[in-house]
């Protein structure tokens, strides 16, 4: 069983030497466990790990009761269970331990075992779709980056090439009608004309039938972008299933890898206001480059780059 408290936000944690560490492990529904050990406290019914939800105001957290493990030979390894039944904000958790009334210690990541992550694959029966991640932080610290959808359009292949973006993906919660769209929409982008700049949307191909979610294929020209958006800025990739629909903002987030930003890197194209390859690469212009937030949501970069040699 879980509890959902508030408690007012702090500040970031930094290891110390001592603390202890959590060896986590996913299962195939998405949910999570946690072993800590934590000797001399396999007794205690008030163990339990604390999630806090970061730059939250007031602070949310979820209490998962801790466990002892069952085979464990002295007692010492204690376990929670974050199921998949339970759903979590989106955005990053950080992970503390709790004994009884005492302060709240930080972990650190022990062992991870995410395998049931990869090519995780969501029943078409359900609701919402809860991802969660563990991550060590840039101190060192155990966190969770979550994920809460619904429904879900999982970006797959991703081809930069002749003077346009082609996506592939699959939708889940949702089916396609002939008027399924990818639609490009500007982040703080300002037409030419000065006026505000609107969604570039494309037709949608559907591709195999699988036994869940619908595939698809689209295509997307630079060049249109540059037309409704002018010189720079960043546009948000989102499907419309249909004409009626509500809008999916197109993500990549059923793996184990919580930043994609820093390891799916796409090349930045040189493009031409028509869509085409700008064979003049030295001269300066307009490149265009599709890369994932820090949210793994799908988007594309327009940039003007100098010319060489000045």
């Amino acid at each position: 069983m879980t509890a959902t408290t508030r408690r007012p936000a702090g500040a970031p944690d930094v290891p110390g030497a001592t603390a202890p560490r959590a060896d986590c492990t996913a299962d195939s529904a998405g949910g999570l466990s946690f072993d800590i050990r934590v000797p001399g406290v396999a007794e205690r019914w008030d163990a339990a790990l604390l999630l806090r939800l970061r730059d939250s105001e007031p602070e949310e957290s979820v209490r998962l009761p801790l466990e002892p493990l069952s085979g464990d030979r002295d007692g010492s390894v204690l376990r929670a269970t974050l199921p998949s039944t339970v759903p979590l904000a989106e955005g990053r958790w950080d992970a503390y331990l709790m004994i009884g009334e005492g302060e709240a210690r930080r972990l650190l990541p022990g062992c991870s075992d995410l395998r049931s992550l990869v090519d995780r694959v969501p029943r078409d029966d359900r609701t919402w779709l809860g991802v969660r991640i563990p991550y060590a932080t840039k101190y060192g610290n155990l966190s969770l980056c979550s994920w809460l959808r619904w429904p879900h359009a999982e970006a797959g292949d991703i081809w930069p090439a002749d003077g346009g973006l082609t996506v592939h993906g699959r939708l889940y919660g949702a089916r396609l009608t002939p008027t399924a769209r990818l639609e490009a929409r500007p982040r703080r982008a300002a037409a030419p004309d000065g006026g505000e700049a609107r969604p570039v949307t494309v037709p949608v191909t559907p591709a195999d039938a699988p036994a869940h979610g619908h595939g698809f294929t689209a295509r997307l020209a630079y060049g249109d972008l540059v037309r409704e958006g002018g010189a720079e800025g960043d546009w948000q990739l989102w499907l419309r299933p249909g004409e009626d629909a509500e809008p999916v903002r197109v993500a990549r987030i059923l793996d184990d890898i919580v930043d994609k930003h820093k390891v799916l890197r796409y090349p930045a194209r040189p493009v031409a206001a028509d869509g085409a390859a700008d064979g003049a690469g030295g001269s300066g212009g307009l490149t265009a480059r599709p890369y994932y937030t820090g949210a793994n949501d799908l988007s594309v970069r327009l940039e003007r780059t100098e010319p060489s040699g000045s």
